[in-house]
């Protein structure tokens, strides 16, 4: 795809230093998904030092998975933007989702070398990027567990990066 950034899961501290907000990037490797449900319980599961996945590099979209696909959820509800500094200080790179976040999470990104895109509420073309899914943690959350995605070509904007955002 033309003028956009390719980014390579994992990614590395290297490829976060070139985004910038604006940036049009499409992400081809494994994300990791989560919302209101998950993501606090494997904030727990961190703070014990037994995280059910490998966050080192990770990306984590905003999402529920269900046989209708996915889009992004509001990323500045409570239980998701409080996930995303203890998240990015375990390894994330990169958050996915919608919505504008709060001064302190922009900081909180900066500080640990992380950054946040967005991605329009398009849950086909979304859908379209996703090779496969499977249930990695917590089950019982149904749609709402955190799953391991594999995709080609997603698509996103760096919406924070380096202490700036665009909201």
């Amino acid at each position: 795809m033309d003028n956009f950034k390719e980014i390579k899961t994992p990614i590395q501290k290297i490829d976060v230093d070139g985004l910038m907000v604006g940036d049009r990037i499409i992400i081809s490797g494994l994300i990791f998904t989560g919302r209101d449900a998950a993501l606090p319980r494997l904030i727990k599961f961190i703070e014990k030092g037994e995280s059910p996945v490998d966050l080192e590099g990770a990306v984590i979209m905003h999402t529920a998975v269900s046989p209708a696909g996915i889009g992004p959820t509001s990323s500045n509800k409570t239980e998701i933007e409080n996930s995303i500094a203890p998240l990015s200080e375990a390894g994330v790179k990169m958050h996915i989702g919608k919505g504008a976040l709060s001064v302190k999470t922009v900081e909180s990104l900066n500080k640990n070398g992380s950054v946040f895109a967005v991605t329009p509420p398009a849950a086909a073309l979304l859908t379209s990027k996703v090779v496969s899914s499977d249930v990695v943690a917590f089950p019982e959350e149904g749609m709402e567990a955190i799953h391991r995605l594999e995709v080609i070509d997603f698509p996103a904007i760096v919406a924070v990066a380096h202490g700036e955002s665009i909201y």
